[in-house]
C-alpha cells in the first residue's frame, strides 16, 4: 500500500517518527489514563476535519467524551450507543454507521476496556476489534482505538497486536509524556521503536538506560509468562468472589456482596428478568463462584445448562428430605457462549452468518457457514481448557448439549433445534479428544441449521442475539457388560395437555417413560412406542382397550456401546441376552414374562430364548416412582410459578432405592385459559366432514377452517420411497405458498405419522415444512398395528405447542369415525393452480377450498381435548 501524504496524525512530529499515516492504519494507544489517549485524539481529528474528511466518533464508554460537540465547528459526527445491548447488535449498529459513511474518513473509539467491562469479557472486546479493524482497513479509513494498560489479558492483548496496523505505549512519568512505538507495519526507521520522549514538539528518542528503565518498570511486560499475570474482568469478578466467601461471614451479607451477586448473574446466567428472579431466589453466591470453576471461557452458560441448575436447586431447597436424598448430584461442565462467537469469527464465519438476519435470504450461506464449522481449529488457550475437562472426565461417558442464550426461556424451547452429541469417550486420550471437539463443532454447526434458522425466522428472532453455550455433562446411567446406560429416562410435564380418559386430572402432570437413554424419549422413534404415564392415573394408558400391553410395548433401546465407542439401538431381547443378571439389577421393574409367546413357542416345539419385553407395570405398581416425579414436577411448577417439562433419568440401587438425575428443565408452552364449545346438534351427515374419536392434543377449538391439504392413503401407500420424499417436498412448498398464508386456518390430513423418518410409516416432512398450517390429523392408514404417535415429551410436541397447532387421529374403521369421501375425493383440486411443477402429484395431493361445494360455504371445527372428540362440518347458510 503506498504511502499517503495528505493523511496525518495531526501532529508533525508523531508523523515523522511513524514516517506517516498510510490509509487503513489502525491505531492502537496502549495507555493508564484517557486523558493520555485524547492528548493524541484532539490534533487527530483537527486534522481530519481541516482536510476536509468525514471525522466519525463513537461513543460509548463511561469515561468523559473525547471530543466535544462544539469543537471544529461542529465538523464531527458522534454516535452514542449502548454495548449493553449485546454484542451482536452493538457491533451491527457500528458497522452499520460505517458502511454509510463515505470512505477514506478519520473515526475515534472510546476506550476499548469499558466494552469488556461491560461484556464482562476480554475475548469479545478482541472479538469486536478483530472484526472491525479489518473492515477499516479494507475500506482506506483511518481509526483510532486505546486499550488500557495491564487491564486485559494476553490472549486479549496478542490478537489486538496482531491485527492492528500500529500499535503505541504511552506513558506519563514526572509530568511528562513518553511514548514508544510497539508495531508500526509497512514502516521502518532504527529508532521507530525506541522509547521517546514528547517535548518541544518533537518525539526525542531515549537511549539511556537508566531512563528507560526508570519510565518503564512500572509497567511489566504482560506479553510475558509471569508469575502474577494480567487479570481480565472476568477474572477479578470470580476472584473477589472467592475472597468474599473465604471472609468473614458478616461480608456475605454486605452490599458489596449483593452487587457482586448481580453482576455474577448477569456475566452467566442471564440478562433475562423471569430467569433472574429464579435465580436470585434459589442460588446464591457460592453457587456462581462453583459455575466460575467450571466454566471453559467466558460468557453465559446458557438456556439448558441455567434450567438444569435452577431445578437442582429447587428440588433440594423445596422438595424436602426426600428430594434431598432421590437427587443424582451433576458434575457438568458448561462452555462459556463466548467461545461459539470467537470459534465463527477465527474460523471466518462471522460476516457470512451477518447475511441470516434478512429474513428474505436467511439461509443464503448456510452451508457454507456449516462446512466451515466443522472443518475449524479452536484457539490454543481454549484447547488447553478443553483437555484439562476431559483429563477430569477420563473414559466416563459424556454428553455435549446446546444451551444456546435463548434456548428453554420462557416463549422459546427450541426443543429439537439444536444437537446433542453423546460421546461414549474411550480409547486413547489423543481419540478422546479429536471426538469431543467433533461433538462441539457439530453442536456448533446445528446453530446454523436450516429448521434452527427456520425457527428463529418463525419466531421472529433472527435480528436477536443468539450465542451458543454448550452443558458438557456426564451420563448419567451404569455399566452392565459393555453398554452403558441409566435404568429409565424420560420426559416429565407438570402439567398434561393429553386428557385421554375421564379420571385424568391434567393438573396432576405426565410422564413419557422409556428403558435405556432418553434419546427415545425426546425424538419420535417411528414405529417404536413409549410408555405414557398420567401422574394420577398410571395404570390408564392411551391403548387401554386396544389390545396387550406387550403390542404396545417399547421394543427398541438406544446405549452407549462402549466397546465400538458410540450409540447403538438394539432389539431389547439383544439387550437382555448380552446383560442379563437378575442378581445384580432389579429387572423385574422393567419387563414382563410374554405368557402368551411362551404358550406359542412351547406349541411349536420351540425353546424360548427370551419371553419377556419392556413393562413398567411393576415399577408403577410396586415403588414409589410415580409419587415422587409428581410431587417434584409440583415442586418445580410452583416455583417457576408456570408449567415446566423436565428430562430424568433414573437409576436403581435396589428394587425401591433408586437416585433421579434433572437433566433438563424449561418452561411449558401450553395455553390453558380455551373453554371448550359444544357444537350443535342433529348435523346431517351430508355436512360433516370428518368426525373423530381418537386422541387430540391442543386448545380447545371452535374456528373456521378456509382450506385442506388432502394426502390420500390409498395413492400415497402405492408410491416408491423415493416419490413419498417429493411428497413432503411439495407439502413444504404449499403449505409455505402465499395460497395458505393468506388462509392461517388451515387443516392438513394425511396417512400415517406426519414427521416420520421413515416414509412407510407415514409423511417424511420436516416440522418448518408444515409450521403454517393450524390442525394436523394424522389418518390410521399406513399399517394395522401402527397406533398413532401423539408425541407427548418429544421435540415434534413441544413445536405443536409452542405454534399452538392442533393435534388429532384419525381411525377409519372405527364405528363413530367419518371422513367424507364426497368431498375430500371429489372436490376440485387447487394444488396446480398454486404449484403448477406439481402436475405429477395430483393423486396424491389434494389442495381443497371449502367454498367449492357452495359459494359462501363454511367449515366449522370444533375439537374437545377433554372429552377426545373432534368435529368438522360445513355450517348452514
Amino acid at each position: 500500500m503506498t504511502l499517503e501524504r495528505t493523511l496525518s496524525t495531526g501532529l508533525a512530529e508523531l508523523d515523522q517518527l511513524l514516517r506517516g499515516l498510510v490509509a487503513g492504519d489502525n491505531v492502537v494507544w496502549r495507555v493508564d489514563r484517557v486523558e493520555d489517549y485524547r492528548a493524541f485524539v484532539v490534533p487527530y481529528c483537527q486534522y481530519g476535519a481541516d482536510s476536509g474528511r468525514k471525522v466519525v466518533y463513537f461513543r460509548y464508554a463511561r469515561h468523559a467524551p473525547l471530543l466535544e460537540a462544539e469543537m471544529f465547528n461542529g465538523n464531527v459526527e458522534r454516535y452514542d450507543l449502548d454495548p449493553g445491548i449485546g454484542f451482536e447488535p452493538f457491533l451491527d449498529a457500528v458497522h452499520t454507521i460505517i458502511e454509510k459513511t463515505p470512505r477514506g474518513a478519520y473515526y475515534v473509539f472510546d476506550s476499548l476496556s469499558n466494552l469488556a467491562a461491560t461484556w464482562y469479557s476480554d475475548q469479545m472486546l478482541c472479538n469486536f476489534f478483530m472484526l472491525t479493524c479489518p473492515y477499516l482497513y479494507d475500506r482506506g479509513d483511518l481509526a483510532y482505538f486505546a486499550v488500557m494498560r495491564d487491564s486485559h489479558s494476553n490472549e486479549a492483548v496478542m490478537p489486538i497486536r496482531e491485527t492492528a496496523q500500529v500499535m503505541i505505549d504511552v506513558y506519563q512519568r514526572n509530568n511528562g509524556i513518553y511514548l514508544r512505538p510497539v508495531k508500526t507495519q509497512q514502516r521502518f526507521s532504527p529508532n521507530m521503536h525506541t522509547l521517546h520522549q514528547w517535548r518541544d514538539g518533537t518525539f526525542a528518542p531515549i537511549s539511556e538506560s537508566y531512563t528507560i528503565t526508570e519510565i518503564l518498570r512500572y509497567a511489566p511486560p504482560s506479553a510475558v509468562g509471569c508469575a502474577v499475570i494480567p487479570l481480565d474482568v472476568w477474572n477479578k469478578t470470580f476472584l473477589q468472589a472467592q475472597e468474599l466467601l473465604l471472609g468473614p461471614a458478616e461480608g456475605l451479607a454486605s452490599e458489596e456482596a449483593n452487587e457482586l451477586f448481580e453482576r455474577l448473574l448477569r456475566m452467566v446466567i442471564s440478562r433475562d428478568a423471569r430467569v433472574l428472579d429464579l435465580a436470585r431466589a434459589f442460588l446464591n453466591l457460592e453457587d456462581l463462584l462453583d459455575i466460575g470453576r467450571r466454566i471453559i471461557g467466558t460468557g453465559m452458560i446458557g438456556g439448558k445448562a441455567v434450567g438444569m441448575l435452577l431445578a437442582q436447586a429447587i428440588l433440594k431447597q423445596r422438595g424436602g428430605e426426600r428430594w434431598q436424598k432421590l437427587l443424582e448430584g451433576h458434575d457438568s461442565f458448561y462452555i462459556g457462549s463466548d467461545v461459539f462467537y470467537t470459534y465463527l469469527v477465527r474460523n471466518g464465519c462471522w460476516w457470512i452468518r451477518r447475511r441470516q438476519k434478512m429474513a428474505e435470504d436467511f439461509l443464503d450461506g448456510a452451508e457454507q457457514i456449516r462446512r466451515r464449522i466443522i472443518t475449524g481449529v479452536f484457539p490454543r488457550e481454549v484447547e488447553d481448557e478443553l483437555a484439562r475437562m476431559m483429563d477430569y472426565f477420563g473414559c466416563s461417558p459424556i454428553i455435549v448439549r446446546s444451551s444456546s442464550l435463548l434456548e428453554d426461556n420462557f416463549g422459546n424451547s427450541f426443543a429439537g433445534k439444536y444437537e446433542s452429541v453423546f460421546c461414549a469417550n474411550q480409547g486413547s486420550f489423543q481419540q478422546r479428544m479429536e471426538d469431543f471437539k467433533s461433538a462441539v463443532r457439530t453442536v456448533y454447526a446445528s446453530a446454523m441449521s436450516e429448521q434452527a434458522l427456520a425457527y428463529r425466522k418463525c419466531h421472529g428472532l433472527l435480528d436477536r442475539e443468539e450465542q451458543m453455550g454448550l452443558l458438557v455433562q456426564r451420563v448419567s446411567g451404569l455399566q452392565r457388560s459393555d453398554l452403558f446406560a441409566p435404568d429409565i429416562a424420560g420426559v416429565g410435564f407438570s402439567f398434561n395437555p393429553y386428557v385421554w380418559h375421564e379420571d385424568i386430572d391434567p393438573r396432576a402432570g405426565l410422564l413419557r417413560l422409556v428403558f435405556g437413554l432418553g434419546t427415545r424419549a425426546v425424538n419420535r422413534s417411528d414405529d417404536d412406542y413409549t410408555r405414557i404415564i398420567a401422574l394420577n392415573a398410571p395404570l390408564q394408558t392411551p391403548e387401554s382397550g386396544r389390545a396387550s400391553g406387550r403390542k404396545y410395548a417399547q421394543r427398541k433401546v438406544d446405549l452407549l456401546d462402549l466397546s465400538a465407542n458410540h450409540l447403538v439401538t438394539m432389539d431389547f431381547p439383544q439387550v437382555v441376552k448380552r446383560t442379563w443378571d437378575a442378581a445384580e439389577r432389579p429387572w423385574k421393574l422393567f419387563s414382563a414374562r410374554d405368557a402368551e409367546l411362551e404358550r406359542e413357542m412351547r406349541g411349536q416345539g420351540l425353546a424360548s430364548q427370551s419371553p419377556v419385553f419392556i413393562s413398567f407395570e411393576k415399577l408403577i405398581r410396586d415403588t414409589s416412582f410415580v409419587e415422587d416425579m409428581r410431587a417434584g414436577l409440583k415442586t418445580l411448577q410452583s416455583a417457576y410459578d408456570y408449567p415446566v417439562d423436565i428430562e430424568f433419568t433414573v437409576n436403581f440401587l435396589s428394587e425401591r432405592e433408586y437416585r433421579i438425575n434433572i437433566v433438563q428443565c424449561r418452561p411449558l408452552q401450553v395455553k390453558g385459559d380455551a373453554v371448550s364449545v359444544a357444537p350443535p346438534e342433529d348435523i346431517p351427515e351430508e355436512r360433516i366432514v370428518m368426525r373423530s374419536s381418537g386422541p387430540v392434543i391442543g386448545q380447545p377449538r371452535s374456528d373456521v377452517v378456509d382450506r385442506f391439504i388432502f394426502v390420500s392413503p390409498e395413492t400415497y401407500g402405492q408410491l416408491p420411497i423415493q416419490k413419498r420424499h417429493q411428497v413432503a417436498r411439495i407439502i413444504g412448498e404449499l403449505t409455505h405458498s402465499e395460497a395458505i398464508r393468506r388462509h392461517p386456518h388451515t387443516m392438513l390430513l394425511g396417512p400415517g405419522r406426519w414427521g416420520t423418518a421413515s416414509p412407510d410409516l407415514g409423511v417424511p416432512v420436516s416440522f418448518a415444512e408444515i409450521e403454517t398450517i393450524s390442525t394436523l390429523c394424522e389418518i390410521v392408514a399406513m399399517r394395522e398395528d401402527l397406533v398413532p404417535d401423539v408425541s407427548l415429551g418429544t421435540h415434534f410436541f413441544s413445536e405443536l405447542v409452542e405454534m399452538d397447532m392442533l393435534y388429532l387421529a384419525l381411525f377409519p374403521d372405527k364405528e363413530d369415525t367419518l371422513l367424507s369421501r364426497r368431498f375430500f375425493q371429489e372436490s376440485t383440486n387447487h394444488l396446480t393452480h398454486v404449484l403448477s411443477h406439481a402436475a405429477l402429484f395430483e393423486d396424491v395431493i389434494r389442495l381443497l377450498h371449502i367454498e367449492d361445494i357452495a359459494p359462501g360455504a363454511k367449515a366449522r371445527l370444533y375439537a374437545d381435548p377433554m372429552k377426545q372428540q373432534t368435529l368438522c362440518f360445513i355450517e348452514a347458510r
